[in-house]
């Protein structure tokens, strides 16, 4: 039997259920797995799993269903959300855009080795597998026709809502990323008109991170169907970060460029979309990262990768990210507050000449650039 395993987030990989799924899975058939999220590509390699769980590419869960759908004879979706209710949610989202929902078993494990986690057929073939693996984890089965499949989106016309479950209070709302306000209620719903976050339901919003979001005057609409949408943090402390050696990078940094002054380096810019990382990097030597979270989260990511950065804050995280790392010859410029956007902008426009990634002669030659780009408005400068 052709087995294909969709992994969806960090918590499965760090609890070690993903491991003991796979080897369970195994007796089964041959499986094929693969990991959706960026926080979930850190913990795969953070745990040795690399070769194991795919990480060379960047799919929405649905994506990887739906290639499974092509060449699997049954599909398993595993995550750990923060509650029963949240990943019922995230995997109800997950199929609602599937367009050949019923072609192939899909099972849904959810929160495995904790006291409410549970295994969920989401069509008709697929209820006889989920009662094998159920039995196998020791965990009950919930039908899909216990739980409502819609109650997650609502769409009035141009006005879309996205509800949230599991939410405590005083938790960070997180839209692709981005802060964008904070729960006052257990009970938060996401407002979009035409695209543009207008209000949050038992919640308060973050104006600047809205902007961000938006990218600022371009005004960027998001499409809440689609975004990836949570609150709290992004990973918790369950792990050992790990930094890949040049020979186990493989795909994952193509046509890095090798050392020496006479080759230059290849330098890429981040700013504000850490979650993108993975897809950014890829034949880069160094990162330029604009603003707190984005710095605090890619450099934790890059670390794993033996890519230093060169950080742009200015003292104003939202403290979304868990215990940082930062490999060594990285930089962070501490700003003056409210210019991290500002002095980001101007490397942007003059370092890199509005490009996402440039050649340099030197590594010491762009740190250089850069402070002078900032230069009257730098507390301080930390060096790794």
């Amino acid at each position: 039997m052709k087995i294909g395993l969709v992994v969806h987030g960090p918590e499965v990989i760090d609890s070690g259920q993903a491991k003991k799924i796979i080897e369970v899975l195994r007796t089964k058939g041959n499986v094929t797995a693969t990991i959706a999220g960026t926080m979930g590509k850190t913990a795969v390699i953070d745990a040795h799993m690399e070769n194991v769980i795919d990480i060379s590419r960047s799919l929405k869960p649905s994506d990887c269903i739906e290639e499974c759908i092509d060449t699997k004879d049954v599909i398993y979706l595993l995550n750990h959300g923060k509650n029963l209710q949240t990943g019922i949610a995230f995997a109800g989202i997950v199929i609602s855009h599937l367009d050949r929902k019923d072609d192939k078993p899909i099972v849904h494990i959810e929160r495995p080795g904790s006291s409410d986690g549970a295994v969920i057929p989401w069509n008709a073939p697929a209820l006889e597998h989920a009662k094998i693996i159920a039995n196998e984890l020791n965990l009950p089965i919930i039908l899909a026709s216990e739980k409502d499949k819609n109650a997650v989106l609502e769409t009035e016309g141009d006005r879309v809502i996205r509800h949230l479950a599991g939410v405590q209070p005083g938790e960070k709302i997180l839209v692709n990323g981005t802060v964008v306000g904070y729960a006052t209620s257990h009970e938060v719903s996401i407002v979009t008109e035409n695209g543009y976050i207008t209000h949050i339901i038992g919640g308060t919003i973050k104006e600047h991170g809205v902007e961000k979001l938006h990218n600022y005057e371009h005004l960027a609409p998001v499409d809440l169907k689609t975004a990836w949408v949570k609150s709290g943090r992004l990973r918790s402390d369950n792990f050992k970060a790990r930094t890949l050696r040049s020979c186990e990078l493989g795909t994952l940094i193509t046509d890095r460029r090798e050392k020496g002054a006479e080759k230059g380096i290849n330098a890429v810019i981040v700013d504000h979309e850490a979650e993108k990382v993975f897809d950014i990097v890829p034949g880069a030597d160094v990162a330029v990262t604009i603003g707190d979270d984005t710095t605090i989260l890619a450099a934790d990511i890059l670390y794993r990768l033996s890519i230093p950065i060169i950080g742009i804050t200015d003292g104003d995280p939202d403290g979304v990210s868990h215990r940082t790392h930062i490999f060594p010859g990285s930089m962070i410029l501490r700003l003056i507050p409210d210019s991290d956007d500002v002095i980001g902008r101007k490397i942007v426009s003059n370092v890199f000449m509005d490009k996402k990634n440039m050649n340099f002669k030197s590594f010491q030659g762009l740190k250089d650039m850069v402070i002078h780009e900032a230069f009257g408005s730098i507390k301080y400068i930390k060096e790794y």
